[in-house]
């Protein structure tokens, strides 16, 4: 199974800091027969296993775990899903007021739209009632 680039990254992040802080599990992290494709594969497939749509983190990065401590594990097979995940975004100051500034921009743009779309309708319903009726003396 195919996880989200972001899915793929969270778990590669949590593996990476774990095998710095834990020395006994950093050589299993370089085994040669084990690849971060293949995890979020193993991962996928026990979650589809278990019928659940929710995991709490630690559930799977201990998943993961699992994949880079077993050797003769059976992975799956790979097939198409989506996966959420959760994350927090923390920004500066900085971004925040470039955020809020382009947010006001696209506000803006929005309701000039609105605006020129409504002017566009009420000059087309003047220009289609302002018709001329013909009198007797054009006969």
């Amino acid at each position: 199974m195919k996880g989200t680039e972001h899915f793929t990254r969270t778990i590669a992040d949590y593996l990476n800091g774990r095998a710095m802080a834990d020395p006994l599990f950093a050589p299993n992290l370089m085994k040669p027969n084990k690849s971060i494709e293949e995890c979020v594969t193993y991962i996928l497939n026990e979650v589809q296993k278990s019928g659940c749509n929710g995991f709490d983190d630690d559930e799977i990065y201990s998943m993961a775990v699992h994949y880079y401590d077993e050797d003769d594990i059976e992975v799956g097979k790979a097939t198409n899903c989506r996966v959420m995940v959760n994350h927090f975004v923390v920004l500066t100051d900085e971004e925040k007021a470039e955020a809020r500034q382009e947010a006001i921009r696209q506000y803006q743009r929005e309701e000039l739209a609105k605006i020129q779309s409504r002017n566009a309708r009420m000059k087309k319903t003047e220009s289609a009632t302002v018709q001329e009726q013909p009198s007797l003396f054009n006969f």
